[in-house]
């Protein structure tokens, strides 16, 4: 079911951007579609549902937390979209991850589908460079349960390069990655050496 409301969603999204967006090249389009289909995005659309309190667990993945793991998360919400296309067709589908993920992952706006993925941009910089992955942990959250805040520390080689809160951990993980690419990039310009 994942499978084909995968397909459905990557559809609905594709055609989303392309008309609310005609202007964009087709580059910026691409990123768009990634962000919103991306792991953190659907994981946070079903967290919304709080789809995982109605998942059917062996014992093993309910003794692992499994009902707050992403991948099992974001797999859950896929199989609801393909439950609604078989069900009632594409535009219910297409009705329910409007709703469900694309209002409520930018709120509409253009400009939060425009910003830079600055995840992205640090794990690039990092990798070009050879100096591994980062690593973000939940360090706390405040707050009722339907208006959390998440406090994330960035971590690289063992040691805490940025911390920063948000409404959602994606929101926080994206601060604190451009906090910490701000930061890596003002060390190596001052090791470099001055030009002439």
């Amino acid at each position: 079911m994942e499978f084909l409301g995968d397909r459905v969603l990557g559809l609905v999204v594709s055609q989303h951007l392309y008309e609310t967006f005609s202007d964009w090249a087709v580059g910026h389009l691409s990123k768009g579609h990634s962000r919103l289909v991306s792991a953190s995005s659907i994981e946070e659309a079903a967290r919304g549902l709080v789809l995982g309190a109605h998942l059917r667990l062996g014992r093993g993945e309910e003794l692992t937390g499994g009902r707050e793991k992403r991948n099992l998360l974001a797999d859950a919400y896929e199989a609801v979209i393909a439950a609604i296309y078989l069900d009632a067709g594409l535009q219910p589908a297409a009705d329910f991850i409007r709703r469900t993920l694309l209002e409520s992952e930018a709120g509409g706006e253009r400009s939060a589908w425009s910003e830079p993925d600055h995840k992205s941009a640090l794990q690039e910089w990092l990798q070009q460079r050879g100096l591994g992955i980062p690593q973000y942990r939940v360090v706390g959250e405040s707050g009722p349960d339907h208006s959390k805040i998440f406090s994330i520390e960035l971590w690289l080689q063992d040691a805490p390069m940025a911390s920063s809160e948000g409404r959602s951990k994606k929101e926080a993980e994206q601060a604190a990655a451009r906090m910490a690419l701000v930061r890596l990039r003002k060390e190596e310009s001052a090791r470099s050496p001055a030009e002439p």
